[in-house]
């Protein structure tokens, strides 16, 4: 049978500001304000269930991040100063965050795919010895092989580093399926 009430929450004298000012701060990503409330809810003494309804969440919800946070117990800053307000504040601010996600390893490094998008840079005719006017993404992905950037890659993935980068590219610039109405 589950257990009806939680753990008292204990924060310090330095930890319930930070906390405030993650809640009442516009810029602060919901969940992270969602998670700090439910923190300085428990520590007033509300039970589980109170904050879950409060927050419109599940109680399952409320007591993980309750032991998330009893569980990740930063050590108290020795002194009153700016930088250890700032050490309180990384350090609730960690406490709050996601875990890491679980999933594949990255296959190619930032490194290659730079490379990769240089390549698309140069012209496509001059230094490759190419009869294009345009990168495709099968010319840009034999290319990135014969030239040793990867052992081997598909011609989404080229497409997916640049869908990827697209928001920060300057206006114009792409592939040749991109460029195909102009």
């Amino acid at each position: 049978m589950p257990r009806l009430c939680a753990d008292p929450i204990a924060i310090t004298l330095a930890e319930e500001p930070v906390l405030n000012c993650l809640v009442r701060a516009h810029g602060t990503p919901q969940k992270l304000s969602e998670r700090a409330r439910m923190i300085l809810l428990a520590a007033g003494g509300t039970g589980v269930r109170e904050i879950a309804r409060q927050l419109d969440v599940w109680p399952k919800t409320v007591r993980h991040w309750l032991h998330r946070w009893r569980t990740a117990a930063a050590a108290p800053p020795t002194a009153k100063t700016t930088v250890a307000a700032k050490a309180v504040a990384a350090a609730v601010a960690r406490r709050l965050a996601d875990a890491p996600r679980a999933g594949a390893p990255a296959i190619f490094t930032p490194q290659q795919i730079c490379a990769i998008i240089a390549l698309a840079c140069e012209r496509a005719g001059a230094d490759s010895n190419l009869p294009l006017s345009h990168w495709s993404r099968s010319e840009l992905a034999r290319c990135a092989i014969e030239r040793g950037i990867v052992d081997g890659i598909s011609n989404s993935s080229v497409g997916r580093f640049f869908k990827r980068s697209r928001t920060s590219a300057a206006p114009g610039t792409g592939l040749a399926h991109a460029q195909a109405g102009s």
